[in-house]
């Protein structure tokens, strides 16, 4: 296997592995976060617009990991600055 392919491959392990983790962390939190909300909104019903709003910043918060994690990912396949590296040594 040349180095061309291996590249390729760890870009594709790599890719894969920054969604599985950047979809099983964010995933967790958020689940534990809405499991806090709704017992803080059970114990103090007249707070529920506070407690909302703070668990939908909270929410955006979590899930910007998950969405930083898909753009790392997307840049390992389809924008790979080590591609033009490894084609100008491979003559292509």
């Amino acid at each position: 296997m040349d180095s061309l392919a291996w590249v390729a491959v760890a870009s594709i392990a790599t890719a894969g592995f920054s969604i599985g983790v950047g979809a099983i962390g964010p995933a967790l939190g958020e689940g534990r976060a809405l499991a806090q909300a709704l017992s803080a909104l059970a114990q103090q019903p007249d707070e529920a617009n506070t407690i909302t709003r703070t668990l939908f910043v909270g929410l955006a918060m979590v899930e910007s990991t998950a969405i930083y994690c898909f753009v790392v990912s997307m840049i390992l396949l389809f924008a790979n600055p080590f591609w033009n590296f490894f084609l100008s040594k491979a003559g292509g």
